[in-house]
């Protein structure tokens, strides 16, 4: 109680409490999906700075060159691929403390003119791989007792999209599992984050007819810095959802 009487500006107590450390990360391993470029690349570059130890898993490497940055070619789609990373992963740089899950992609068309395969693979990258990543990173966290999944969906997660049912289908998977897995893992200290990024200035716009990515859309390092933000938390606040949306998307 004599802190809280003592809690106010210029108080020895008040900068004792706001100065207290956020997680620290340094040292701890992360995996990152989808390193090769938009989020997944930024999400990298911060946590490298933030002094994690990453491991950047994708089918395309990136040109970033540091000590503490892996690269373990990986198709997250594959069941396969997945289990070889992991495991090449684990015997070279330990137990993984954080994982992020940012793999994703999505092909624009009506539901009847929609070509099957690539509606499988949606949800073969989307949603199975995701599964496939926890599914692999959750014993050694409940282990360790600490560890932070993050999730990206999207606001395509949250609501429907006119063309784009397929992607929105995996988007609400996402969103479903990390609800539900959030439950399942907090008593073992494991903290599940879902982002729903709205519109981004990133090459998920390339293939997509309604909308082209521009100045006016949110920065991929911008996602990045509230990814690493909500990892960073003290160990007992819990960051579940995390909307965000450009402030002005027309200009």
């Amino acid at each position: 109680m004599k802190i809280l009487q003592s809690y106010v500006f210029g108080s020895e107590p008040f900068r004792r409490l706001s100065v207290l450390p956020n997680m620290d990360i340094k040292g701890k391993l992360a995996i990152v999906t989808g390193v090769s470029k938009g989020i997944g690349l930024e999400t990298v570059k911060l946590l490298l700075q933030e002094g994690a130890i990453v491991a950047g898993w994708g089918r395309t490497s990136t040109d970033i060159d540091h000590e503490n940055y892996h690269f373990f070619k990986t198709d997250v789609s594959n069941w396969d691929q997945v289990q070889a990373s992991f495991k090449a992963t684990k015997e070279k740089l330990g137990k993984t403390s954080i994982l992020v899950n940012n793999a994703g992609m999505g092909y624009q068309g009506l539901i009847h003119e929609m070509d099957v395969e690539e509606w499988k693979y949606m949800f073969d990258l989307n949603v199975h791989g995701l599964f496939y990543c926890i599914k692999q990173v959750v014993p050694d966290m409940i282990e360790m007792e600490e560890g932070h999944i993050v999730n990206l969906s999207s606001i395509a997660g949250t609501n429907g999209v006119k063309t784009m049912s397929g992607y929105v289908g995996t988007k609400h998977a996402v969103t479903g599992i990390g609800h539900s897995i959030f439950q399942e893992l907090r008593d073992h200290g494991i903290k599940v984050t879902t982002v729903y990024p709205g519109s981004t200035n990133t090459n998920f716009f390339d293939s997509i007819e309604f909308a082209n990515a521009n100045e006016n859309m949110m920065r991929p390092q911008d996602i990045a810095q509230s990814i690493v933000q909500s990892v960073q938390t003290h160990a007992n606040y819990h960051v579940v959802d995390l909307e965000v949306r450009p402030l002005k998307p027309k200009g």
